[in-house]
């Protein structure tokens, strides 16, 4: 425990690159912390990682993406599912429809159906989109043991830069790419 946010910033930092610890829970002093419980007036601050993924599918129109649906592939080349983002602001949605384009016959997720959340059994209305577009986002360290983040991304930026062959490979985590 600390009062210190200097301390807390380095505890983030140093601590939470650990397997299994995904961040820090700020409380009160006087408050008692009890396993299991989540009090209302507590925050959880969850580490974040920058990296990159495959831009696999949309919601929305092509035209408007609301979110982002993302990918990697895996060690046999296959384009597994690794997670989804918030909605996209305007500027991003906007930026991202001049350069999405419809997936052609034979897209990897053609019949997939990806959950609307971490733990849930809603299904997302998807668009399956060329997966060729590579998206920098900011993801939490939460990942379960099936390589799917439990938690939604942040689009940071599109990277036009960079081509799918770049993208780290499924099961390979947050760490950033080149």
């Amino acid at each position: 425990m600390t009062t210190d946010p200097d301390e807390a910033r380095e505890w983030l930092e140093d601590w939470t690159d650990v397997s299994g610890v995904e961040g820090l829970v700020v409380k009160a002093l006087n408050q008692r912390y009890r396993p299991g419980v989540r009090d209302r007036a507590w925050t959880k601050i969850r580490r974040r990682n920058t990296t990159e993924a495959i831009i696999g599918a949309i919601t929305g129109a092509l035209a408007r993406p609301q979110l982002l649906v993302l990918g990697r592939h895996d060690e046999t080349g296959r384009l597994r599912h690794i997670g989804r983002t918030v909605p996209l602001r305007p500027e991003a949605a906007q930026t991202l429809a001049e350069h999405l384009t419809p997936a052609g016959p034979g897209h990897p997720w053609t019949g997939a159906k990806f959950s609307s959340a971490w733990g849930t059994r809603d299904v997302l209305d998807t668009t399956l989109v060329q997966p060729d577009l590579v998206a920098e986002i900011s993801a939490d360290t939460s990942i379960d043991r099936g390589g799917v983040y439990r938690h939604p991304f942040r689009y940071v930026r599109l990277r036009l830069d960079a081509g799918a062959v770049d993208v780290p490979r499924f099961g390979g985590g947050p760490a950033a790419a080149g």
